[in-house]
């Protein structure tokens, strides 16, 4: 059954329009104010927990207290996608025409005319199905989306993006750990799509990419007058995000002063714009990623131990790709098609020795760093398969060292060993045979490979060695 709720403190035009609609075939709901109809369709104080979901909203333009038009954007911000139909008298067409240009879907004047009130309403209701309907398929679409761009079939890859499915649907704030070039904003765009929120705004904001001073309005606006130059109020991101997310990328760089507005944002959900003194609500639900050890920020005094602990109601860690190597071949079909539309080239294939040194290197930079490789490879081949000698130096370098060693290093007994029978055997082999001829010392060892010490951590934890 198709239902309306009319906003109107006008009890007889209210039981004008309810004898029509239900002679209609309608349920007809009733609010004698703008607050009274928020209440019933967005939750006390416009939480969005909402008592009822009508299809059409029919609200009239004049009432006391919040008149029309706040109470069309405060339907906005809780259901973005129902359609309103204003009434107006005769002598405010004019602003009923402003209103629609503010998403209303039309408007009526009264008294209405029994035959245009169905019309109008029956429209509405089917615009409203429709919206609807298409906001859901994109709203898949955008989900499937970010989910593809997780690229890796490994087990940690899984687990990732079957965490971020868990923790989507819920309200409270996560801290999503990485390190740099892992994609720590992908796994934030999964879990606002996958989100109550998802219809609305998903604000990001780079802590890092600007100074204290600048931040701190950029996060929470400010008032006209409240510095040289600020000519008029400007809302800020919190605002913009207001029934949306807002994600903080390195909230390990926010200096303490902007931690402490940040908190009170947490804790009572409103934020105080630069240069006023009247606190402005906000509904956002806060996604917060650092590659620092916040932690050990809090044990310096360089972070606020209340806010990481807001913070970090739920943690997602992202795993290095040194960690997921088996992920390789679809990340560099997946980023080779990418790149390829993006420098309009192509290539056929890569080489088996140019996907086996991609995965003998550590990748510092992760898939940031992997990215960056493959586009100039693709750049300077003069093939269409892509081969070792389009590799950075530094990469073929680290690489070789990785898996070169003097005979000096090497017992004379696995010398003469037999040759084992595959590229990770040999390597461990060889790093076997190192940390024996230098006694277990690790700079030693890593000094003797010509590598630096953080990789030979890690390729002694690969091959289960780190014990040694």
């Amino acid at each position: 059954m198709k239902t309306l709720l009319v906003i109107d403190d006008e009890p007889g035009h209210r039981l004008m329009v309810r004898a029509v609609m239900e002679d209609a075939g309608w349920r007809v709901l009733e609010a004698p104010s703008a607050e009274k109809g928020l209440e019933l369709l967005c939750g006390a104080g416009g939480s969005g927990d909402a008592k009822e979901r009508p299809g059409v909203v029919l609200l009239d333009m004049r009432m006391p207290g919040m008149d029309g038009m706040e109470a069309l954007a405060a339907i906005g911000s809780c259901a973005p996608v129902l359609p309103v139909v204003m009434l107006t008298a005769y002598g405010t067409v004019g602003s009923a025409v402003e209103a629609m240009k503010r998403g209303a879907y039309d408007y009526l004047t009264k008294p209405a005319d029994n035959e245009e009130l169905r019309a109008v309403l029956e429209r509405a209701h089917e615009y409203g199905r429709l919206l609807g309907e298409n906001t859901e398929l994109r709203r898949k679409v955008g989900e499937k989306d970010a989910a593809s761009r997780l690229i890796g079939s490994s087990r940690a890859m899984r687990n990732l993006r079957e965490l971020a499915g868990q923790v989507g649907p819920a309200e409270a704030t996560v801290l999503i750990l990485g390190e740099s070039g892992t994609g720590k904003e992908l796994v934030a765009e999964l879990i606002h799509s996958q989100s109550p929120r998802r219809d609305n705004a998903l604000i990001k904001v780079n802590c890092a990419a600007l100074p204290g001073e600048l931040l701190e309005s950029e996060l929470f606006g400010y008032s006209k007058g409240a510095f040289t130059g600020a000519v008029k109020d400007k809302p800020g991101r919190f605002q913009l995000a207001h029934g949306g997310t807002i994600f903080l990328d390195e909230v390990g760089e926010l200096p303490l002063a902007v931690q402490a507005k940040l908190l009170r944002a947490l804790q009572e959900r409103v934020v105080e714009p630069l240069g006023s003194v009247r606190p402005v609500p906000t509904d956002v639900r806060i996604l917060a990623a650092t590659n620092r050890d916040l932690r050990a920020e809090v044990a310096k005094g360089a972070f606020r131990e209340d806010l990481y602990f807001r913070l970090a109601v739920l943690e997602i860690s992202i795993p290095p790709l040194r960690e997921r190597l088996e992920d390789l071949p679809e990340l560099v079909a997946h980023l080779l098609a990418k790149l390829g539309e993006r420098n309009r080239k192509s290539v056929r294939s890569v080489s088996p020795a140019f996907l086996e040194l991609l995965g003998r290197y550590a990748w510092p930079g992760n898939v940031r760093e992997l990215e960056n490789v493959l586009e100039r490879a693709l750049i300077l081949t003069r093939s269409d398969v892509l081969t070792p000698e389009t590799l950075p130096p530094h990469l073929l370098e680290a690489t070789q060292a990785s898996s070169a060693v003097s005979a000096a290093v090497l017992p004379a007994s696995q010398a003469a060993a037999p040759a084992p029978a595959s590229f990770e055997e040999a390597e461990r082999a060889i790093l076997l045979g190192a940390l024996e001829a230098n006694e277990g010392h690790r700079e030693r060892t890593a000094e003797a490979l010509g590598i630096s010490r953080r990789t030979l951590q890690y390729k002694l934890k690969k091959y289960g060695l780190a014990k040694r």
